[in-house]
């Protein structure tokens, strides 16, 4: 059993900072690429930011040099770094990775979600 939780949403300001975490737990043999996506309401998800096993990045199109992505391989975890965070980027910020598990095949998993809410 694999599994991916969230922390870090929550309210801010437009101008704010906020710090996502995902910690990826279970019978993990090894983690391939992991990632950030968003979904705002009415709105399809989107890739935020992504981060392979060696530290290559991809980041949307959106986000300019606002965000910043980071992981622990020894800790299973990935971090997403938000800063100049506008009203637009409020959303559902969800937590993916590309993960084998010990004895089994690569498999995309999902976290939760966790609210990430940009209003004065």
């Amino acid at each position: 059993q694999v599994q991916l939780v969230e922390s870090g949403g929550g309210l801010v300001q437009p101008g704010g900072s906020l710090r996502l975490s995902c910690a990826a737990s279970g019978s993990i043999f090894r983690i391939d690429e992991m990632g950030w996506y968003r979904q705002a309401p009415g709105e399809q998800r989107e890739l935020v930011a992504r981060i392979s096993r060696d530290g290559s990045t991809n980041y949307g199109d959106f986000v300019k040099g606002r965000f910043t992505i980071s992981r622990d391989n020894a800790q299973n975890t990935v971090s997403l770094q938000m800063a100049s965070l506008k009203p637009e980027d409020t959303a559902v910020y969800y937590c993916n990775a590309h993960i084998r598990a010990r004895g089994g095949f690569t498999l995309g998993y999902w976290g939760q979600g966790t609210q990430v809410t940009v209003s004065a």
